[in-house]
């Protein structure tokens, strides 16, 4: 017995041991993660055709609501920015090769030039010759000659319907140096869009040039990104709504206490881990749009307590669909194999989680995320089939041993299922699609973000399916409506906690759906008490319905 007990314990302790490391590792991977202050960090450019760039950031911005110039109470000079967005320099410094900064003479002047580019996603195909009909995205002597472009310059297109726009900001490099800095400067945003922002240079000579320095972007109410800034209300909705929930589950739960099973206290921590994630959660999105950076210990307790209440949900509906505590007392041998599904869930889903939430900013690329949605896919994929193949084992036992009050219960927990799948399959629907505006050469890559996201069909998979909408809109031309995807899986996984809620709620009687020693699971909860003999008869049926399930456990 003690050799069983120190194998337990040390396979619980290999269990937690990868769990540690891998929380461990992505809190000091993303320690030093910025939100919408973007910060480069001595990064390089990279060659695209005939110029060189990099990626400055790209955000959601409001127009701003006021456009007279202001200023702060407190000082007469600083100005202020309230009610207005802005993308601001503060400051951003360029460094390039040393042999190229030596082959100029300390006299000369503007002997390299770094073009910072901000513009509206729909103004893309202004930049480059597409309208003068080349592929050059630099302006060379030709197209100089024509008058079309400066010779060196990146070629832009402004929009005559948005003067000024895409707007240039050039940095020069003077003499010898090896450093230019751009003068600190913000640009004001007067139209609603999605902002993307390059920094660009066309003379080979610069080729290892790097960056360093920060941009900050701002809304007119904040520094929440554009995309996030609904989130915030509706996690102060959610906030409250599970406050509610909450409120009436402890009420009833006080007032019938007498006839708590241990179902109900199942339901009472999800209720509860679901309050403080959200919770959690309204509270870091205030703090970032108020500061503009995401403080590490609020987002990591966020993400923590959400995944942590993803995989007690998805055991919670795995386990109901067992009949735990309805039609048998325990588990039995499942429960070691339901908890290591759980910890490998709860592991995939909190790294998952990591990179998406401290990934907001500085982007990830596809194939990193993709890594890691593939596991709780099919993690998700596994649940599935395992909640409906015990619930239709539960439903088979219920009817053959004429358990009619059981059995409606768990038809009306049935139906609740179905109807969240349809509505999953029905919103799946909805986000396809932009689908049809990609290229034959991502059509691979949507079909698979289709078959994982319909495995996902029960449960509230925002961060799956928000990379599914990312994939489909690369451009995040649809940023406006992207807060309505995790809306609405984290609705639907609301209304099926309230359906287990009102379907499991504790009542004066519990036979009504709690497994009850010592009476006959072949009768009716209706019928009459057995007494004499006949309660011999209940218990050998009990006992023989009991070694029933064990067998079953065996088999599965």
């Amino acid at each position: 017995m003690l050799q069983d007990m120190k194998q337990r314990q040390f396979r619980r302790g290999r269990i937690k041991i990868p769990m540690f490391v891998v929380c461990v590792g992505l809190f000091l991977c993303f320690s030093n993660v910025n939100a919408s202050i973007h910060e480069y960090r001595m990064e390089a450019f990279s060659p695209k055709s005939d110029a060189f760039f990099f990626h400055g950031g790209s955000e959601g911005l409001y127009a701003s609501k006021l456009h007279e110039p202001t200023t702060d109470a407190s000082s007469e000079t600083k100005p202020s920015f309230k009610g207005k967005s802005i993308i601001s320099f503060d400051p951003v410094t360029f460094v390039r090769p040393k042999e190229t900064a030596k082959s100029h003479h300390q006299m000369q002047q503007n002997t390299g030039l770094v073009e910072a580019i901000i513009l509206e996603v729909k103004d893309r195909a202004r930049i480059g010759g597409s309208s003068l009909k080349s592929d050059a995205i630099c302006c060379n002597k030709q197209l100089a000659d024509q008058g079309s472009c400066n010779q060196g310059e990146v070629i832009i297109q402004h929009n005559p319907n948005n003067l000024g726009w895409p707007k240039r900001i050039k940095t020069f490099f003077q003499g010898d140096n090896e450093e230019a800095k751009m003068d600190v400067e913000t640009v004001e945003i007067n139209s609603t869009g999605m902002y993307y922002l390059y920094f660009m240079f066309c003379d080979p000579q610069l080729k290892g040039t790097l960056i360093k320095g920060r941009t900050v972007w701002k809304n007119p109410n904040g520094y929440l990104p554009g995309k996030m800034a609904p989130l915030m209300t509706f996690y102060g909705l959610m906030s409250l709504a599970y406050l509610v929930l909450g409120l009436a589950w402890f009420l009833r739960f006080v007032q019938f206490w007498k006839d708590i099973i241990h179902l109900h206290y199942h339901i009472t921590l999800v209720i509860a881990l679901g309050m403080c994630e959200m919770a959690v959660w309204y509270f870091e999105y205030s703090n970032f749009n108020s500061t503009g950076t995401r403080p590490m210990g609020i987002t990591l307790w966020a993400v923590t307590f959400g995944s942590v209440k993803k995989t007690l949900s998805r055991l919670l509906l795995l386990v109901v669909s067992m009949g735990f505590g309805v039609v048998r007392p325990t588990l039995g041998g499942l429960t070691s194999k339901v908890v290591l599904l759980g910890l490998i869930y709860f592991i995939a889903t909190e790294a998952l989680e990591l990179v998406e939430h401290l990934g907001n900013i500085n982007d990830f690329s596809g194939k990193a995320k993709l890594v890691l949605v593939l596991p709780v896919a099919f993690l998700d994929a596994c649940f599935i089939l395992w909640i409906f193949s015990s619930l239709s084992k539960t439903l088979e036992k219920l009817q053959m041993r004429r358990n009619l009050a059981k059995l409606e219960l768990y038809r009306k927990f049935t139906n609740a299922l179905a109807v969240s799948v349809l509505l999953s399959i029905a919103w799946i629907g909805f986000e396809s699609p932009p689908m049809h505006s990609m290229g034959k050469e991502d059509g691979n890559w949507q079909a698979l973000f289709v078959e994982i996201t319909f495995l996902q069909d029960v449960f509230q998979m925002k961060q799956k399916i928000k990379l599914y909408f990312n994939a489909t809109d690369p451009l995040s031309e649809f940023w406006q409506i992207a807060w309505i995807i995790p809306a609405f899986w984290n609705m639907l996984a609301y209304c099926l906690l309230v359906v287990i809620c009102v379907l499991w709620a504790p009542s004066r009687n519990p036979t009504r759906y709690a497994y009850m020693e010592g009476m006959g699971e072949d009768s009716d909860e209706e019928g009459i008490a057995l007494t004499g003999n006949s309660g011999d008869m209940a218990m050998k049926l009990e006992r023989q319905a009991i070694g029933d399930d064990l067998e079953e456990d065996k088999r599965e």
